[in-house]
């Protein structure tokens, strides 16, 4: 157990920012929890498809650092919400299992392709060690398998899907998530919540630090132990009112997606990601939810400033009615069944998105782009100032763990 009388400030209640403040209680630590919306978990961390991730994605990374580092945030995101929400697996909005596909302007071959992805099974099977509790109950002993021309015919564009193959990486609802987080938040004493303060900086105040923050009742100091720095599209420039600066290039693109509350749209319940490039994929949740993405109609803007511009959570008019055409135009050539849906169904889409983050200074349409490995990531720590880039949301309770070790040791 940690320090009782432990003063920290987590900045950002975005999924990182939740569980680090979840662990830090835990452990003993008082802790406030800032965030500029009205909501917890109500930006990029839950308007996105909810991937617990293996690194089956990163096939640009051919050194498997990303698919590593991704296997130990999967294992780990299941025991964390057994553990500090009480959520099991069943209780748990999971999508089935995700389908690869291979498109035709695929930046990789499928031969290399099956080997990638023979390779990151090979890891996660022996980072597993079988445990099927790790993984929301997963049988992580299933290699990925290879689609026969029939199968791919039956339920794709053969002339778009050149490959297909099938894996045990899940997606969980995030706002399923978001639900239970904020549940859990609002019932636990020693958290609380600062909402509709924008962190304007951070400063030394003796032997500790100063959060500044702004908000309805104007500006507001705060003097605690430890600062937590779990901003997403923030971070950078709180990072640097401390005089801490990156020293590479950075990229933040904003994208949109597609949300369905019901998929009585679409009946085939599946999980299709495409590789390897800017494309997108769909995600069908256990709970009858949906989520749709098409890179090249999704993707409205990026920027390399220190804090991205204030891009619109919600896509209004007309961008919103050309997202949902372009990206069921896109997907529907490659999943017919997508198509026969009467485009009056889409007409209730919520269009929702936020900012990526990654190092890099192009985008993914570069085949050699930064942008394709998530490795060098994680917690930062400059004496009792931690910074964290958690890279993915499925790696948030891992990096949320280190970050407090380092703090309230267990």
């Amino acid at each position: 157990m940690g320090k009782v009388n432990l003063r920290v400030a987590v900045l950002g209640g975005g999924l990182l920012g939740c569980c680090t403040a979840l662990v830090l209680a835990r452990r003993g630590a008082s802790v406030t929890l800032f965030d500029r919306t009205d909501q917890l978990i109500s930006r990029t961390s839950v308007h996105n498809e909810g991937k617990i991730h293996f690194g089956y994605v990163y096939a640009g990374d051919s050194s498997l650092a990303t698919a590593r580092m991704m296997i130990r945030g999967a294992l780990l995101f299941a025991p964390f919400l057994r553990d500090c929400l009480d959520l099991v697996p069943e209780r748990i909005a999971l999508s089935s299992p995700h389908v690869y596909l291979v498109h035709r302007d695929s930046q990789r071959s499928v031969d290399y392709l099956s080997g990638y992805f023979d390779a990151v099974h090979a890891l996660v099977e022996d980072a597993a060690g079988g445990a099927k509790k790790d993984y929301f109950g997963a049988d992580l002993h299933q290699a990925p398998r290879k689609w026969s021309a029939a199968e791919i015919g039956a339920a794709f564009d053969p002339a778009t899907a050149v490959a297909a193959f099938d894996t045990e990486e899940l997606a969980v609802d995030p706002y399923a998530l978001a639900r239970a987080f904020r549940e859990r938040i609002a019932a636990t004493p020693a958290i609380e919540v600062r909402l509709r303060r924008t962190v304007q900086s951070v400063g030394e105040s003796g032997a500790r630090l100063r959060v500044v923050s702004d908000g309805p009742e104007g500006l507001e100091r705060g003097d605690y132990d430890h600062v937590v720095n779990a901003l997403w599209d923030g971070r950078l420039a709180v990072d640097a009112t401390l005089g801490i600066r990156p020293k590479r290039p950075w990229l933040y693109r904003f994208r949109y997606g597609l949300r369905f509350e019901s998929r009585e749209v679409f009946k085939v319940p599946l999980a299709l990601t495409m590789v390897h490039g800017p494309f997108g994929g769909i995600v069908c949740y256990g709970n009858g939810a949906m989520y749709l993405a098409w890179y090249p109609a999704c993707r409205v803007g990026s920027s390399d400033n220190l804090e991205p511009p204030a891009w619109p959570t919600h896509a209004a008019e007309p961008l919103r009615s050309r997202i949902i055409r372009d990206t069921i135009g896109a997907l529907a050539e490659i999943v017919p069944a997508l198509g026969a849906v009467d485009p009056r169904t889409f007409a209730d889409a919520l269009v929702v998105g936020g900012n990526i983050f990654a190092w890099g200074s192009t985008d993914t349409d570069d085949a050699a782009s930064e942008l394709h490995q998530r490795h060098d990531i994680g917690v930062v720590s400059v004496g009792n100032y931690h910074s964290v880039d958690p890279g993915k949301l499925s790696l948030t309770p891992y990096f949320a763990e280190i970050c407090a070790d380092r703090i309230a040791p267990p």
